[in-house]
């Protein structure tokens, strides 16, 4: 039996929602994310690998060892899974070394090396209510990383941080990952989180899965349109308007992320398509251009910007290797 084996678990929440029949299996090491709308299930799957929720039907087995749910242990959770939420909560009035004392389970100076992946060596002496959100979030990792976890749960970890601190996060999770060799697992809706960590994406809709699939192969290759806006912007283009696409089936169009088109001259051959600029937005490192195409709205990056609303333009295809949906 595998690190982590997920045999479908199933589980009806409320009248509204069920989680029906999920699977999937992880290897040491590997870092799985799990993608989906709000209200697919996600995190409902990451409660039940840690043994928070009980499953109606199926098994969850840790290193060969079957998760037992809140309805068997007085104590809810496995020693060796760690589960971090947003929603996590720190002890008032006590000083931070204090609240992670009494949980340290590593030998010699392998805790303050904890605190320092975190970033968090110089708040020890502080008290749990003198320290900022990002601040007490690296501090609830180092809380679950000092009980020494074979696997790291992380449930939407980055949502109530602003962006300074939620790029701190991130720096401390990919030290994390690359120095403590940790298996984790993330649930997210932000795609940059999702596809810069993830070895592994699964998919989920509705409560089941759907697809699972590298970061590149979901992001360039989607099987469909809900599982290309999970992942960021797009566009869907008729073949006959933007170049001769024999490969298209009747109906399908050609699937384009915005870094696939450059904008160029006012069309003049069948690899430059018409359109006309509606909006332009400066993002920092680039700008954003919606233009108009016969009704509907194609969005193109580029690094420079030469145009204002109203011109006509050009738009080229950067990529011969196109996919259709």
């Amino acid at each position: 039996m595998g690190f982590l084996t997920v045999s479908g678990i199933s589980v009806k929440i409320d009248p509204g929602f069920e989680l029906n029949d999920i699977s999937f299996s992880q290897k040491k090491f590997q870092k799985i994310a799990i993608a989906g709308e709000t209200g697919s299930g996600k995190s409902t799957v990451l409660k039940i690998i840690a043994g928070l929720i009980q499953p109606e039907r199926g098994t969850v087995f840790f290193e060969g060892e079957r998760i037992k749910g809140p309805h068997e242990k007085l104590i809810p959770g496995h020693p060796g899974i760690a589960y971090l939420s947003q929603h996590f909560e720190l002890r008032n009035s006590y000083r931070i070394e204090e609240e992670l004392e009494y949980l340290n389970r590593l030998e010699g100076d392998m805790a303050e090396d904890i605190f320092r992946i975190c970033d968090i060596s110089h708040l020890l002496k502080r008290k749990t209510s003198q320290v900022s959100g990002g601040e007490r979030q690296r501090i609830a990792l180092a809380r679950q990383l000092i009980s020494s976890p074979g696997l790291l749960l992380l449930d939407e970890p980055f949502s109530n941080l602003d962006y300074i601190h939620k790029t701190k996060l991130k720096s401390v999770l990919a030290g994390v990952s690359r120095r403590l060799n940790i298996s984790s697992m993330l649930v997210s809706h932000d795609p940059a989180e999702i596809l810069s960590w993830a070895d592994m994406v699964l998919v989920m809709q509705h409560g089941r899965l759907i697809t699972s699939g590298t970061p590149h192969a979901l992001y360039t290759k989607p099987e469909n349109e809900y599982i290309a806006g999970l992942f960021g912007k797009y566009n869907m283009v008729p073949p006959s308007g933007l170049l001769h696409a024999n490969n298209a089936t009747q109906g399908q169009k050609i699937f384009l992320r915005p870094e696939q088109l450059s904008i160029c001259a006012v069309a003049g051959s069948d690899f430059k398509y018409p359109v006309t600029v509606k909006n332009i937005s400066f993002l920092g490192n680039g700008y954003e251009t919606e233009a108009d195409c016969n009704g509907s709205t194609i969005t193109v990056y580029s690094a420079h910007n030469n145009f204002k609303t109203g011109d006509a333009i050009g738009l080229s295809i950067l990529s011969k290797a196109l996919w259709y949906l």
